[in-house]
């Protein structure tokens, strides 16, 4: 059954996700997270993070780890499988079919139709996002986090590659303030025995 939720939630996201990567990756949260609960909101944005600097489509990245944590190495292939097949199956039908229509008036209107869309899911997503954040992170370092990350990729021209592994590298390498004072509650308490 896993395999089949697995194919099922990676069939559906990509056979819906009309556009590629950006469409996609709403889609999958709302099955990975959503749907089947197999991660929470922080375990979709890091994986969602570490699949954007790695080069290759996010979407059988994001297929492929997350194939695999549900169900080992088969469930990795199946989760990749069916993130591809929809886009095979449709590149094939459609580019024999469009071809031929694609001067028409609706095939050019059903392609602009489809960015407005896009761009809720992905402001719903964003949304999501920045709600976890201020959970994690509150309000005020949130929003220095996208002020910041605004002027690297927009003013700067950072690539978000850069911009992904500093901020990967900050959360694994700050210092962790529960276990600092747990050590200094730890130390006072051994003085105070001492």
């Amino acid at each position: 059954m896993t395999y089949l939720n697995l194919f099922i939630a990676f069939f559906r996201s990509g056979i819906l996700g009309y556009g590629g990567g950006p469409s996609s990756i709403p889609l999958v949260h709302k099955e990975v997270v959503g749907k089947f609960k197999w991660m929470n909101d922080e375990e979709f944005g890091d994986v969602l993070a570490l699949g954007n600097a790695l080069p290759g489509p996010i979407n059988t990245k994001m297929a492929g780890y997350i194939g695999y944590r549900v169900a080992g190495i088969l469930g990795m292939l199946v989760a990749i499988l069916s993130s591809i097949l929809p886009t095979i199956i449709l590149m094939i039908v459609l580019l024999t079919s469009l071809a031929q229509y694609k001067d028409q008036p609706w095939v050019q209107g059903m392609t602009k139709g489809v960015l407005p869309v896009v761009a809720v899911m992905m402001a719903v997503l964003t949304w999501q996002f920045f709600s976890s954040s201020k959970k994690g992170l509150g309000m005020k370092l949130s929003v220095i986090h996208i002020v910041a990350g605004v002027i690297l990729l927009q003013v700067l021209g950072v690539h978000p590659a850069f911009l992904i592994i500093a901020l990967l590298a900050f959360a694994l390498l700050k210092p962790d303030k529960k276990k600092q004072e747990e050590s200094a509650e730890e130390a006072k308490r051994g003085e105070g025995m001492g």
